[in-house]
């Protein structure tokens, strides 16, 4: 089958004819429709990760199984035993194997998954235009959960910042703007994504110079030490922050380093349970889905090297053709427009 390999860290990828045909192996088979291209994708081909390789990245995946029709994937896949599989948090547990970081995942016609449960229907949705919600949906769904609490106390409206405005960025403030009646904002360096957060929905938008107010509740979707600061400056006395960044950032916490009785927490990923909720989310209302811009499996490279250079505002998505005259009824026409909502 045709498959996009990366061969060993910090070479170009590679598009090969003839890459073994997964197995089902008591697991599952797949017939993958598209696979969104994630940051994440890059930190692996740079080896920060201690993936095995050759390996087949891609772990925003939807696709079209024999009984269950067009799925998406939930890509964390632990071990089944420990406390946090068995209490439905699988993205924490110690022994996850995610796929396209540690298990082959969907830059390529088919794939393997461990079993049914890790397949959730998509019903009417788009199978395209829905794979990033398999990653940067709903990691951004989860940060936004972690303050809802939070959002929803009485005496009067709160504030959400979002740092990061970008695919996951734009996710949260939908579901801020869904979920909660808070006053949200964005805090990004760049224009162009202030004003798509601002058409997004976002009630305001700060650069990185601007004075800001006190926030009830702040997502980091960056992690650099500077938007740590931020958000300690940002954040409000009993207030939260959630960071979901990779950027590597540290602030220093103790009495008085920080607001009083704020609290700070990591976000990883999502729950099997909240994949369903956001699918959902995402059936009842529309807006959830963020237009997309579509690319061929082949030019999985020219996705990687756009978005390094910072050339997409949100998310693409490879397409994958599947053999035979008749494609899925959902598939968006690949092309190198942005592909918006139907």
């Amino acid at each position: 089958m045709r498959a996009v390999l990366l061969e060993a860290p910090n070479t170009r990828l590679r598009l090969v004819d003839d890459h073994p045909e997964p197995e089902a192996d008591g697991g599952e088979v797949i017939d993958v429709v598209a696979c969104g291209v994630c940051r994440s994708d890059l930190r692996i081909v740079d080896g920060e990760a201690p993936s095995p390789m050759p390996l087949v990245l891609g772990h925003e995946v939807t696709g079209v199984h024999p009984r269950l029709g067009p799925v998406i994937v939930y890509a964390p896949w632990g071990c089944g035993r420990c406390e946090h599989c068995t209490g439905g948090l699988e993205m924490i547990c110690a022994e996850v194997r995610e796929a396209g970081v540690f298990a082959d995942g969907g830059y390529a016609q088919r794939m393997r998954v461990p079993g049914a449960a890790y397949l959730a229907p998509l019903g009417d949705l788009d199978p395209v235009v829905s794979a990033p919600l398999a990653c940067a949906g709903l990691t951004a769904y989860r940060a936004v959960t972690q303050g809802l609490d939070v959002l929803r106390r009485r005496g009067r409206r709160r504030r959400a910042l979002i740092i990061g405005a970008g695919g996951l960025g734009q996710y949260a403030i939908r579901y801020l703007r869904l979920l909660t009646d808070a006053e949200v904002a964005v805090l990004d360096r760049s224009a162009a994504k202030r004003a798509a957060a601002l058409d997004r929905g976002a009630h305001g938008a700060f650069g990185p110079a601007d004075d800001l107010p006190q926030f009830d509740f702040v997502v980091d979707f960056v992690g650099s030490e500077t938007t740590l600061n931020a958000a300690t400056r940002a954040v409000a006395r009993l207030g939260l922050v959630a960071v979901v960044g990779l950027d590597g950032g540290r602030v220093p916490f103790g009495f008085g380093a920080v607001p009083h009785e704020a609290r700070f927490t990591s976000s990883v990923w999502g729950s099997r349970a909240q994949l369903d909720e956001l699918l959902g989310l995402a059936g009842r209302e529309s807006s959830v889905l963020n237009p997309v811009e579509t690319l061929p499996l082949e030019d999985a490279q020219t996705a990687h090297d756009r978005l390094r250079a910072g050339e997409i505002e949100g998310r693409v998505v490879l397409t994958v053709e599947r053999p035979g005259p008749v494609r899925h009824p959902h598939l968006v026409a690949s092309g190198s427009a942005p592909t918006g909502l139907r």
